[in-house]
């Protein structure tokens, strides 16, 4: 099998690539959502980063990659054996990429209980389905807006909770569903209903690159790609074990990372100002902004971190007139962070000077 175009040799598109890398430090910021025309790079992108992601540690033998070093995680199947007083037997490899295709249905998203073994022969016999398959890896998702509505909200709902519970007639069975969710899609082939919209944490709008340099860049590197895969990544593999290791240390250092009440003020500010519906775009900022200042080797979340959070949580939840270009909402997006920024610190400066000011607490997710 040949192998993937590298994640680093993709020209252009930042902060699609951010907002991927970002997914990859912290699986529980919540996924994201990838829009743009046909051709950009979209599926590319997701596919290369799974490939370069660090190894991770499982369960050997379990059907659902348990974690060895988090028991508390664990499925039923390797809670029971622990129970028993059986060793687990632990092994690593690569995180894998489940594709989810647009046809899929409830009980092959979920898994299904064979309700007939069960009540025949007293077993609880679980079939696993793409949930399953998912944990701690990654989930893709094309043509997102065309999958049925029922089956998004179950996607959501697990990559929220991080667990996978399907019930039947009084037997139920639970495995642990954390796993990075992508999702892509072209307007042009429908919207997906702002009620899913919203529960994508992070979403980039990405359309083809106009700089007739890079758009040669891009050619010359598809060709040379194409006539030696093999040779076209071995080229690439420095840069690919570079990213690797940063994401592999941003996700040591994600648990050390800080902020204050002054980054609470300046996401409440800026999201109360976008007039913003509910509350889970502040926490996708303060979440994302953690990751962002992980992944910069910061142990401190800096307000430039919150300003590229916010640049990839409120796009798609602003609310905008219509035929109101998103680039324009960008545009003002980007300003309003600067001037919230600037007016929490001169809060900041107005209290210390009136003496109120406490010092700073430093606090972590």
């Amino acid at each position: 099998m040949a192998p993937l175009f590298p994640f680093t040799a993709i020209v252009g598109q930042e902060k699609m690539k951010r907002a991927l890398i970002l997914n990859a430090i912290n699986p529980q910021i919540g996924g994201g959502l990838i829009r743009g025309e046909r051709g950009t790079a979209k599926s590319t992108a997701a596919r290369a980063l799974a490939a370069l992601l660090p190894e991770i540690r499982v369960v050997a033998d379990c059907r659902f990659s348990c974690d060895p070093d988090h028991p508390e995680t664990f499925c039923d199947e390797c809670k029971a054996r622990v129970a028993a007083g059986e060793t687990l037997p632990v092994t690593t490899r690569r995180i894998r990429f489940v594709d989810l295709p647009v046809s899929a249905t409830e009980d092959r998203v979920v898994g299904t209980l064979d309700l007939e073994r069960a009540i025949q022969k007293g077993e609880r016999h679980f079939e696993p389905g793409v949930l399953a398959a998912a944990n701690r890896g990654l989930l893709y998702v094309d043509e997102v807006n065309l999958l049925d509505d029922h089956v998004v909200d179950l996607l959501l709902d697990s990559a929220a909770m991080g667990i996978n519970v399907v019930e039947r007639e009084g037997i139920s069975f639970s495995h642990p569903a954390r796993f990075i969710l992508v999702g892509t899609m072209n307007p042009e082939e429908g919207e997906l209903r702002p009620q899913l919209l919203d529960r994508f944490a992070l979403c980039v709008e990405i359309t083809g690159i106009r700089d007739p340099h890079d758009r040669v860049l891009i050619m010359e590197r598809y060709v040379e790609y194409e006539a030696d895969p093999a040779g076209f990544y071995q080229k690439w593999l420095p840069q690919e074990q570079r990213l690797s290791r940063e994401i592999d240390e941003a996700r040591r250092r994600l648990p050390l990372v800080t902020y204050t009440d002054d980054d609470l003020y300046t996401i409440a500010s800026l999201t109360s100002s976008f007039q913003v519906d509910g509350h889970r775009a502040d926490i996708v900022i303060l979440k994302t902004a953690i990751a962002n200042a992980a992944f910069e080797g910061r142990l401190s979340v800096t307000e430039q971190d919150i300003a590229r959070a916010a640049e990839l949580a409120l796009p798609h939840r602003l609310k905008r007139q219509p035929f109101q270009e998103s680039e324009v909402a960008q545009q003002e997006l980007e300003q309003r962070v600067a001037e919230i920024v600037q007016q929490t610190a001169a809060r900041r400066d107005d209290l210390a000077l009136a003496g109120d000011r406490q010092p700073a607490e430093k606090k972590t997710m």
